[in-house]
Order: structure tokens, then sequence, then C-alpha cells
């Protein structure tokens, strides 16, 4: 077996674990998740490719490249909550092996060892379990620029080719950001590297038809089927989601830089270290060439600050929205190692032990993680005082190898052990919690055990996230009272614990039988009669039963 077929192997294996282990630990959390998963599985029972629609209306915030992803797993696995973040892991797999043959290809011998940096950085492992359009986005825009820069050292139109149709699977992932950064980025590049014709020989002719081939005709036939396209996508959720704060995610200025900080973990310090030596060796030369021993890491700095410095300027933000800086942070690290073990130059003390602390580290937060989701602190006890007894042995181990006769070649070996069982422990200590406090998929098991026939759903008073989570697991529209929408037939009412009083208020007369509650996410479930004219007088009836009728729980999404 060959050295290339070895290192493939291991880059599978890696990427397996990584991306793809425990995608269905834990049901789909927040806003976003269940609302992209139920989009693509609207569009597939449609089997239309076109028209993205929830609860049947159109949907027309994102470009559908991770919905077209969805329907794919959907048809291969079903309609399952795991099966709707295969889109990210397989994204993230596909930028680790662009890294492995971008490095191949201009850093032969250390190919492996930024791959394997990219696939264990903190940001790509955490939204590769995500249903969300920021890993689409980021691993076609940073495919994208790995394309252009080795087309700008060589010379290769067929990579030049391949940075357009990347672009174009950009604008299809997440809209004009991927150009828009992607311009920005090669235009600063190009004005450090004084060579601003390669600008203009970017906008290379068949390549604009190449991206209008791939991502023009979507837009097209959405903006003909609904004229208010173009309004709402690129107006109001491009536009005004940058310059305003219309939906309501506003932050401070700084807040990608610990963003940014916790998305390179384990390899923050040494990309921070990497940057600051690249941004002081070119103010003092302040001049690149296509093989000038320092572009790549210039490229990289842009490529790394860029978006981050793009979206501080927003008034919308959201840790996701920067993920396309983040791959450029491991490849400013395999650099840093490339040219210190070339020059035979060990780097300073205090970085490799600050490093082993770093890494070693990861696994207290990751296997206390459940006391950490649950009680927002880290519990004082015989488990604490032996994980960190472990980490410390850990990052001792590590400062020692890159303190041995090898120096830094075996960084990306002795950290991925910490990272390795750091996500083990993540996805088995800390996904179950996420599941039962964050989730809507426990309490839309407990919602279908309660019910002898599918009825109707409806929330009062309860986030958003439960309401998409509901509407994912249960696939029906979820009813909302407070925005005047209480069925008029008989349905099932969810609502926090306590709230009794208020529910007459939306109902009126109607009967009403409390069922159960969710205890982990304090809810009560109720069942509300069909709507009738009341009688004069007639007050809310209030009936608990003595035994609530099970069935099996739903066929699908199971509990994996």
């Amino acid at each position: 077996m060959s050295q290339r077929v070895r290192e493939w192997i291991l880059l599978a294996g890696f990427c397996v674990f990584l991306f793809f282990y425990g995608l269905g630990q834990f049901g789909l959390v927040g806003a976003d998740e269940p609302r992209y998963a139920q989009v693509a599985r609207e569009m597939w029972a449609r089997h239309d490719w076109v028209t993205p629609t929830l609860g049947g209306d159109a949907w027309l915030e994102k470009p559908p490249l991770y919905y077209w992803q969805a329907i794919a797993a959907y048809s291969l696995f079903g309609v399952r909550d795991w099966a709707a973040r295969w889109p990210s892991a397989i994204d993230a797999s596909l930028l680790v092996a662009g890294v492995y043959l971008f490095l191949r290809k201009l850093r032969p011998g250390f190919q492996l060892d930024g791959a394997l940096m990219a696939a264990s950085v903190a940001g790509i492992v955490g939204f590769a379990h995500s249903a969300s359009t920021d890993t689409p986005l980021a691993a076609m825009f940073s495919l994208a620029m790995l394309c252009w820069y080795v087309w700008w050292e060589t010379g290769h139109k067929l990579l030049l080719a391949a940075f357009y149709v990347f672009s174009a699977l950009g604008v299809l992932a997440k809209g004009p950001v991927a150009v828009a950064l992607a311009g920005v980025v090669i235009l600063l590049f190009a004005v450090a590297a004084r060579d601003v014709r390669r600008v203009l020989r970017t906008l290379w002719p068949p390549g604009m038809v190449l991206f209008f081939a791939v991502a023009a005709p979507w837009y097209a036939a959405i903006q003909h089927a609904h004229p208010e396209f173009f309004r709402v996508f690129l107006l109001e959720h491009n536009l005004a989601r940058f310059g305003t704060n219309l939906y309501h995610h506003p932050q401070p200025f700084w807040f990608y830089l610990p963003v940014a900080l916790l998305g390179l973990l384990p390899w923050t310090l040494f990309a921070l270290t990497s940057l600051n030596e690249v941004g002081r060796a070119w103010w003092q030369e302040r001049h690149l060439t296509a093989t000038h021993k320092d572009a790549l890491n210039v490229f990289l700095v842009i490529w790394l600050l860029v978006p981050i410095v793009f979206f501080s300027l927003s008034q919308s933000k959201l840790p996701g929205y920067i993920l396309p800086a983040i791959p450029a942070g491991p490849l400013l690290v395999v650099e840093y190692v490339r040219r210190h073990v070339e020059a035979e130059d060990r780097p300073p003390q205090w970085l490799i032990g600050a490093h082993a602390l770093l890494a070693g580290g990861l696994l207290v937060p990751s296997v206390l993680i459940a006391s950490l989701l649950l009680e927002h602190r880290l519990p004082w006890g015989t488990v604490t005082v032996l994980t960190s007894a472990v980490a410390l042995g850990v990052a001792i181990g590590i400062g020692v190898t890159l303190r041995g006769r090898l120096g830094l070649r075996p960084l990306y070996f002795v950290t991925l052990i910490p990272v390795t069982l750091a996500v083990a422990a993540l996805i088995r200590i800390g996904a179950p919690v996420l599941d039962e406090k964050l989730s809507a998929r426990p309490v839309a098991f407990q919602l279908a055990s309660m019910e002898t026939r599918t009825l109707p759903v409806a929330v009062l008073g309860i986030g958003r996230e439960i309401e998409f989570g509901l509407a994912f697991y249960l696939n029906q529209p979820i009813s909302r009272y407070e925005s005047k929408q209480v069925p008029m037939t008989e349905h099932l009412l969810v609502a926090p614990e306590g709230t009794r009083s208020a529910i007459s208020q939306f109902i009126g007369s109607r009967r009403v039988t409390y069922l159960g509650n969710y205890a982990l996410q304090h809810f009560d479930f109720y069942w509300v009669a069909r709507s009738a004219a009341p009688s004069p007088g007639e007050a809310l009836r209030w009936e608990t039963p003595s035994r609530v009728e099970l069935r099996e729980p739903m066929e699908t999404n199971p509990p994996r």
C-alpha cells in the first residue's frame, strides 16, 4: 500500500469520526436547523427543486444548495434528523480533501499535517454537526480560494475554471456574499503583491460563462416563479440583514474576535503566532511575487481577516457567519510548522507549553459538559479533579514530545489525541443532555405517546426553536396562539408550566384536558376541544384524566 493511499485512508477515518459520528445523538436545536430540514422535506415531498417552502408557503430566505443536498440524503436514508445534517458533514469532508490536494501541490510533505489540522479545528467540527447553510458556504468559498491561489502561482487555467465553479456553488449556498468575500480577498492580495493586473486576468470569460451556467438557472427560475424573490432575498435577507438589526441579532463590533479564537481551537495560539510572524515579515519587505516565500502566508492572513472584519461591520451577527474564515487558520499553522521545520528552528518554549495546556485542557469542559449545560458551571469533586489530572498529563506528554528531537513535525498527531477524546466525550456525555434540554425531539415523542390519533398541535408562550422543531418532528404546521392562530378543531397545546389561566384568553369556554408535562423543559400538554358556540356564562372546564392512552413513538426520526 502506497503512502498516498494510507494518507487518504487516515483522512477518511478522521473525517468519519469528527464529522459523521454522533449526528443523530441529539435532536435538531435552535430555530434554523429544524426550519432548513423541514424546507428540504417539503421540496422532496413535492419533487420540486426550485421553490423552497415552509408550511406550504414560499421560503425565500436562502438559496437551494443545502436543500438539494438534504433531499439527496432523504432519498438515501429517509427523513431523519441526522440525514438533515449529512450535507454539512459531506461538505466539511470535501473541504478537508481540498486542503490535502492543495498542500500536496504546493507544500508536498505537509499535506497530511494541514488536512488533519483543518479537520480538527473546532469551528469546522461543530458546524459539520448542524443542518445549516454555513458549512456549505464555508466549504465552497474555501475550495474557490484554494483553486484561485494555485492558479495565481501556476497559471493553470483548469484551476481558474474550478474557482468559478466553486464560487457559483457558494452563491447557491448562501447568496452573493460568496462573491463579495472572494472579490475583497483577491483584490487585497493583488494590491499586497503589486499585481493588480492579475485581478483583471481573473475576469476570464470562459470562467464567467461557467459561473453563470452553474448559478444562474436557479436564480432565473425562482425569480420567474416568485417575482417577490429579489426583494425578499436580496434586499431583506442580504442587504437589510447586513445594514440593519431587522432580524434582531445585535452584537458588539468585537463579537467575532472571541468567536474566531474559539472557532480556531485547538490551533488558536499557533495561528495567532503565525499571523503575527507573517505580518511582521511582510511589513519589513512589503513586496511579493508568485514565487515569494511569504506569498501564500500573506494570502492566508488576508483570507482569515476579511470575513471577520466584513461581518464585524454587519448590524446582524451570528457565530456561523465567519465560518468561511476558519480554514485559513490551520493553513497558517501548517505554514508555520513548515517554516520552522525547514529552518531547523524551534518555536518559543512558551508557545509549546501554552499550546500543550490548551490542547490538553479541552478534555476538562468536554468530560464535564453535562454540568456546564445543566448548572452553567464546572462542578468541584472527584470527577473534576481526575479529569484535570488526566488533562494535565496529556498536556505534559504533548509538551515533552514537541520539545524532543522531532520538533514540530508530530504537532498535528499529538494534538489530535486530546481532540479525538474531547469530541468523543462531547458526543457521548453532552449530546443526551443537549437533546433533553434544548431539542424539540423528546417533546415531540412525548406528545406522540399521548395521542390515540394524529391531531393538530399549537403552542403558547413557547420559543420558536421548539415551535420549528415540533413542525419537523411531527411533520405538520404548528399554530401559535399569540399570532391569533388558534385552531377551530380539537388539537393539542404545548405551553410553559403554570400558564393555565392564560389559555382561557385565547379559547374562551372550550373544554380543555391536562395531559401531562415534559419536566426537563418545563412544558405542559393539553387537549383542547373543537370550537363551539359557548353557552352564556359557561366557564372554562379543566379535566385531569386518570389514564393517558399511549401509542408507539413516531416512526420517523427514532431516537438513536
